[in-house]
């Protein structure tokens, strides 16, 4: 009998190839306006008057006043609550979901989905203003101690750790769930056509090293914290709840002194790289990849028959130990995902995962109360009109399809094609110190370009500056390497074609991110015209003719509804089939 002929894979100098759009990207967008960041930050002056060179005099005044320390303790105590719910509390509930069974699990991802589809953090803030008046409603009265430098730090801690304990947990729990899909079946699933999944020798790896990925960007993202502040306090009473990125903008946009404003970038990005750096050190190193369950493999517990054996004469794969000259050939065993840890879903396990998610939804419910009371008081405004959702919704989906775009031919090229090798993943290192950077590190210099082109106050200018998302690099990246590990299809069908939905997934994703950001479109749009519907709630607040302010502007009900029905169904159809692996070990196939 002759073995068909295996497709033959795509040349890995195509890899390379690929990866050209996002090194051009990275280098225009990133590596340039970082050279940019730091040549302003050696200099004096700004918009209203002529720059000169002053060396590092910005940096001595900035840490010798104690200013950034003051402002970098803060930001990071603003962290220590998010931290500790995405550590502790995400894994102990992504562990009870994963155990409960299918519908638990799944009834779970869709709650979870909710509070990430219907997070802003301007409308959050614009809530727990509502708390200042007189009339105060219920938890939201708690917006009282932001008057006092004495009480308005910590009163500011509980206000953030409130607001987004609902989205912090819902997505480091969608970061442990995969971990856990796989990792605990040590001896490998098949599908029906023999294809044998990865063999991990347990949950532990994958679960530390999704532990420190989640732990590491929790930081990262937490050390860019803005709205939050700028909203409810300014940085004051007396300076007392100055945040980094909040001391930039002050120093580069109220003072127009991008000299000190561009220190506070430098330094805050330094920061981020290193993390980054580490970052994509614990993927490179432990060989993490992230591979999709086939269709076929059964669900946890669940019964599965042997195969029969073959007729006389045709060849079988031994997948249960060495053919034995004489003897007949035996079927591999189907063993589900983490059947044979012995973790199928009884009914204990059944009922503390039900329990788990009840009691996530009412801490969730409680914390989020203000934001809920708040849209249903919403009064009708110019920041939930139409023109502010076509200047929110269009550059941020344009932006997203765009950034994502190019990292997802970089993703193909490197963990698909892997123009390395098995050490082709390192190749993130150039992309590394960026891997967390937002539109704040880098706003400086972005206005700076945006103003010399002209573009200032104009709709093209609301478009994020991003020409690549290096987190949907990373994680595409990662999925590509895991499916090229399965050699039973090519790669257009191997590897193109399943990761496409997760690039579609991560577009939206960062769409929902580019929407809900205030900082970008605050730094370029001056007109109300241009105005997003954060800024525009933010310009709200600060008018004295508004007796409310909208808080479900960023939010509208439409875009809402089309976010949940997209976002339940991905995670229904393709990331509840996700699984993340560690170690290096391949995916073994069925020998012809």
């Amino acid at each position: 009998m002759t073995s068909p002929t295996p497709p033959q894979a795509p040349s890995p100098a195509l890899g390379w190839l690929l990866a050209v759009p996002a090194l051009l990207g990275t280098l225009i967008s990133l590596v340039l306006p970082t050279a940019q960041t730091i040549w302003l930050s050696l200099q004096r002056g700004g918009v209203l008057r002529e720059s000169t060179y002053v060396g590092f005099a910005n940096y001595g005044r900035l840490l010798g006043d104690g200013e950034f320390w003051r402002a970098a303790w803060f930001t990071l105590s603003l962290v220590a609550i998010p931290l500790l719910v995405a550590v502790v509390v995400a894994p102990l509930l992504a562990v009870a979901l994963d155990r409960a069974g299918t519908w638990p699990r799944r009834t779970g991802r869709i709650a979870l989905s909710l509070a990430i589809v219907t997070f802003s953090p301007v409308g959050v803030a614009a809530a727990w203003m509502r708390g200042l008046a007189p009339d105060a409603p219920g938890l939201a009265g708690l917006a009282e101690g932001l008057r006092d430098p004495a009480t308005a730090p910590g009163t500011l801690r509980l206000i953030v750790a409130a607001g987004t304990f609902g989205v912090v947990c819902a997505l480091a729990v969608m970061a442990f769930l995969p971990a856990l899909r796989a990792g605990s079946a040590p001896q490998g699933f098949s599908d029906a056509r023999g294809f044998s999944g990865p063999s991990r020798g347990g949950v532990g790896p994958a679960m530390l090293v999704v532990g420190v990925l989640v732990a590491i960007a929790t930081v990262a993202v937490g050390l860019q914290t803005f709205s939050f502040g700028l909203v409810l306090t300014r940085g004051g009473p007396e300076r007392s709840t100055e945040t980094l990125a909040g001391l930039e903008y002050d120093s580069a946009f109220r003072m127009a002194e991008f000299g000190p404003g561009a220190s506070v970038a430098t330094l805050t990005g330094v920061i981020l790289g290193v993390l980054g750096i580490v970052a994509t050190v614990v993927v490179a190193a432990s060989r993490l990849s992230v591979t999709l369950i086939p269709r076929t493999a059964p669900e946890p517990g669940t019964t599965v028959p042997t195969s029969p054996a073959p007729p006389a004469g045709v060849p079988t794969a031994p997948a249960a130990g060495p053919i034995v000259p004489g003897a007949a050939p035996v079927a591999a065993p189907v063993v589900a995902p983490g059947a044979a840890a012995g973790r199928g879903a009884g009914t204990v396990g059944m009922a503390v995962g039900i329990v788990a998610l009840v009691v996530f939804l009412a801490v969730a419910l409680v914390c989020a109360w203000p934001w809920i009371d708040g849209v249903l008081a919403s009064p009708t405004s110019e920041a939930g009109s139409l023109r502010s959702q076509v200047n929110t919704w269009v550059p941020a989906i344009g932006g997203a399809v765009v950034s994502v775009g190019v990292a997802y031919l970089a993703a193909l090229g490197i963990g698909g094609l892997r123009p390395l090798g098995r050490g082709s993943e390192w190749l993130l290192l150039v992309f590394a110190p960026w891997l967390f950077v937002g539109t704040g590190p880098l706003g400086v210099a972005n206005w700076q370009n945006m103003r010399n082109m002209g573009l200032i106050d104009s709709f093209l200018a609301l478009v994020p500056p991003l020409l690549v998302s290096v987190p949907a690099l990373l994680v595409l990246t990662l999925l590509c390497k895991g499916l090229a590990e399965r050699t039973d299809k090519d790669f257009f069908g191997g590897v193109f074609l399943p990761s496409l939905p997760m690039a579609g997934i991560l577009a939206g994703a960062v769409a929902l991110m580019n929407a809900q950001d205030l900082l970008w479109p605050l730094l370029v749009a001056q007109k109300p015209t241009l105005f997003t519907a954060p800024v525009a709630q933010m310009a709200q607040l600060g008018s004295f003719t508004a007796a409310k302010p909208d808080v479900g502007a960023a939010t509208p009900l439409l875009v809402v509804a089309v976010a949940l029905v997209a976002v339940v169904a991905a995670q229904l159809l393709y990331l509840d089939r996700l699984a993340i692996t560690t170690n290096g070990s391949r995916a073994r196939t069925a020998a012809a």
